[in-house]
């Protein structure tokens, strides 16, 4: 399922889905759920994932800069503490935005 419209509004996500069901997904867990190599780890052919040191979150690590649209399959956030290398497929951030 794909979204039809994302617009950040204060500190959250507002994304309507092609269903016409709607999420708001506060940018911090956005943020938090990156799938990036870099915050999530990677895995190798064995299963065994590896993960960089934690790195805390500065005081712009929440604020969204902009989406830029990936091929037909999802979207990747730019972050004003200049990370941005996450891409959310449209199955990712439905799962993101119905995380408790």
């Amino acid at each position: 399922m794909r979204p039809v419209d994302m617009t950040p509004f204060d500190s959250e996500l507002a994304i309507k889905w092609e269903d016409g069901s709607e999420s708001f997904v506060p940018l911090e867990t956005l943020r938090r759920f990156c799938p990036c190599a870099s915050c999530l780890g990677e895995k190798d052919i064995f299963g065994t994932t590896y993960k960089p040191p934690a790195r805390p979150y500065g005081p712009n690590a929440f604020q969204l800069v902009r989406i830029a649209p990936v091929g037909g399959y999802g979207m990747q956030p730019a972050w004003a503490d200049g990370h941005g290398s996450g891409i959310y497929s449209w199955e990712y951030l439905r799962r993101v935005a119905e995380a408790p």
